[in-house]
């Protein structure tokens, strides 16, 4: 919780749910060359500027946080004012992931609403192996009719060859959060 004079109490001072929300939004939070780093809740980033940690850089319009003395804007995007250089994370393999990775559509028909699956483009017994630039996603009919062929001995083509995720796509897909404001910093533009 944060302290000093007229903060003590900022985040205390709602307890509806409508102001719950707020406070668990999501921020995109720029390093301090403007690299995309992470994305926290809205708490947390109040928090840090706040602390002089970051500073913002877009705001959600219109939404504040009152204290007793002082009005903070709701922010979207924050840039930290020291550079921290942390390693490169990496997406997690999985079914879940992949499917995610490939905005749930089927990579061989296009469809979105049927249930998907997860394929290997070139089949395991064909010496295919468990690698994101492998697996793709596809409703059960394509999966079906697909087989343990190869794409081309089954004609049919895939819709993007499948890739493993950056970090770039990992804050754009992976933590699910579509802010137009946040285009810019994940040259998106």
């Amino acid at each position: 919780m944060l302290t000093g004079p007229g903060t003590a109490n900022i985040f205390a001072a709602w307890r509806g749910e409508k102001w719950m929300s707020v406070l668990l939004g999501h921020v995109l939070v720029l390093n301090q060359n403007y690299e995309p780093l992470s994305v926290c809740s809205v708490r947390r980033a109040v928090v840090m500027m706040y602390l002089g940690k970051a500073e913002m850089i877009e705001r959600f319009d219109g939404k504040v946080i009152r204290s007793v003395y002082r009005s903070y804007p709701v922010p979207s995007v924050v840039r930290l004012g020291l550079y921290i250089h942390l390693p490169r994370k990496r997406v997690l393999l999985s079914r879940k992931n992949i499917v995610k990775r490939d905005n749930h559509r089927c990579q061989y028909c296009g469809r979105t609403v049927a249930p998907m699956t997860v394929d290997h483009v070139i089949p395991k017994k064909l010496g295919g192996r468990d690698i994101w630039e492998n697996l793709v996603c596809a409703c059960l009919d394509c999966n079906n009719k697909k087989g343990d062929r190869t794409p081309d001995r089954a004609r049919m083509m895939l819709l993007h060859h499948p890739r493993r995720p950056d970090h770039l796509m990992y804050i754009q897909r992976f933590a699910g959060v579509n802010d137009s404001r946040w285009r810019r910093y994940l040259f998106l533009d």
